[in-house]
């Protein structure tokens, strides 16, 4: 199967991109590459994990080709998610003669793509980069948008910018190598984006839930398209997410307050998930959403393997300060995004904090 998404940014200059998806793909970059950064200098940024997988399959190829591209790569893991491997890279960069013309290629998971794609945004004030995804989690979300950035002491993703791909290469064979727990986690964003805007994607996921899996590459890949088509859709409409784009954040303000208060042990997928169900269950008290819609929720989650209850936070201090600094907070409050429905959201809700702490009193699950 091979499907190409084109993503239309073209308000005040052209930006558009597109969005390959095959089987395959990877072993396809050298051509794929020279026919549109043919004699510019090539980087190839990527973790310890990737690396050792497909990055250095990768350089090999593009030299075979007569590309030659240099491999950086960062310790895996969300603690690299910062401002000291971001002067890492970029001091690697210079000191290897990077252009504005050269191409950045983030080759991994959603750190990779983020930490990747806000050096590309920032060196010599911008170059081009492509994504390759090679997780579940940044080929159906992270990878398309363009946001990218790293984490503060103060909050997750509180420093970057929105600089957009000039390309995303999206290999569902590269997902055989996934951990399944990894595998899960990515799961956990399909069912936001189908929970957040499209009920019968949410309906056709729990259709097919118990055939889900990394060797079903057929309904794989079809989950994958649809996931993308989706965000791509919504990205044209509202890039800079000052509206519908914000439904994407459904489960994330909590979400990413049990990764700061859990030293970000919990997967990112993982704490979206547990954030889910701790707003939903929020949306339900609040009168926003029936409880039947709720438990659909809960029950696609659980059969599908992913964690839904949130773990005995022991910083609850650090929990609102995440809460509190969260970067869809407006004025003084924290603005949440809650379903109203399959398929439907609530933007900007206000929740009490009397809410908030019936959530982590009672570990909603």
């Amino acid at each position: 199967m091979s499907q190409a998404i084109k993503v239309r940014l073209n308000r005040a200059m052209d930006r558009s991109y597109r969005i390959v998806i095959q089987a395959g793909v990877i072993d396809r970059m050298p051509v794929l590459i020279s026919q549109t950064w043919n004699g510019k200098n090539i980087f190839i940024i990527t973790d310890s994990n990737v690396e050792r997988l497909w990055g250095g399959q990768l350089q090999r190829r593009l030299f075979d080709a007569g590309i030659e591209a240099l491999l950086l790569s960062f310790p895996a893991g969300e603690r690299s998610k910062n401002v000291r491997t971001v002067h890492a890279l970029h001091t690697q960069l210079l000191s290897n003669c990077i252009r504005r013309d050269s191409l950045i290629i983030a080759l991994g998971g959603g750190v990779v793509g983020d930490v990747a794609g806000y050096v590309a945004a920032t060196v010599l004030r911008g170059v081009k980069y492509i994504q390759v995804p090679t997780t579940l989690l940044s080929q159906v979300d992270s990878s398309v948008g363009g946001k990218v950035g790293i984490d503060h002491p103060l909050g997750k993703n509180l420093i970057g910018a929105f600089h957009q791909p000039a390309a995303v290469f999206i290999d569902p064979d590269v997902l055989r190598t996934l951990p399944q727990s990894e595998f899960r986690n990515g799961l956990a964003e399909v069912v936001k984006i189908a929970a957040a805007i499209d009920k019968k994607f949410f309906a056709s996921l729990e259709r097919n839930a118990h055939r889900i899996t990394k060797t079903n590459q057929r309904l794989l890949a079809e989950i994958i398209s649809r996931s993308v088509v989706l965000k791509a859709a919504v990205v044209e409409k509202d890039e800079l997410e000052s509206g519908l784009r914000k439904a994407l954040n459904l489960g994330h303000t909590i979400g990413h307050a049990i990764e700061a208060a859990t030293k970000f042990s919990i997967k990112h997928g993982e704490a979206v998930s547990m954030g889910m169900v701790a707003e939903s269950r929020i949306a339900v008290r609040l009168g926003l959403l029936k409880e039947d819609d709720f438990q659909r929720v809960v029950r696609l989650l659980r059969t599908l393997r992913v964690p839904t209850r949130i773990p005995i936070i022991k910083n609850k201090s650090k929990f609102f300060s995440a809460i509190s600094s969260d970067k869809k907070a407006e004025g003084n409050k924290t603005k949440f995004v809650l379903l109203n429905g399959i398929g439907r959201s609530a933007i900007g809700v206000d929740v009490p904090i009397a809410q908030l702490d019936f959530i982590l009193t009672n570990r909603i699950n």
